[in-house]
């Protein structure tokens, strides 16, 4: 992020890394096209009146190849796009979205209510004395 960023630009900036971010959890397409229209926005700030300006678009669209595992030299796409997240827990979010060896969470078995048998093969009290 740029250094003399307005705060608005900050805040619309860390809104585009956010939804990207959602991108990376859920890879759904809804969440795809709405990171390229935060990214829109962001490009818009550039204050190109002819929309010339693409650059958080044309980003977007390969951060979210490269995420998918579709675009050409991943690492390096996503490996700049982790170089310029200045805050230290969404650069661990986006890189535990993001990584490739992820599983998904484990269902929780449902709780069986113990059976009659749930003491066998223990002794019992009175035969150890206590």
């Amino acid at each position: 992020m740029r250094e003399n960023a307005t705060e608005p630009e900050s805040k619309l900036v860390r809104a585009w890394q956010l939804a990207v971010l959602r991108f990376a959890v859920t890879l759904d397409d809804d969440d795809r096209m709405h990171a390229l229209g935060v990214a829109g926005e962001v490009d818009r700030l550039g204050g190109a009146a002819d929309d010339a300006f693409h650059f958080f678009r044309r980003t977007t669209a390969e951060l979210c190849a490269a995420i998918s595992g579709q675009g050409a030299d991943q690492d390096a796409v996503i490996r700049r796009f982790l170089a310029q997240i200045d805050n230290v827990r969404l650069k661990r979010a986006v890189e535990a979205a993001i990584a490739k060896d992820r599983t998904p969470p484990k269902l929780v078995a449902s709780r069986v209510k113990p059976g009659p048998d749930l003491w066998r093969g223990l002794a019992s009290r009175r035969a150890t004395g206590t």
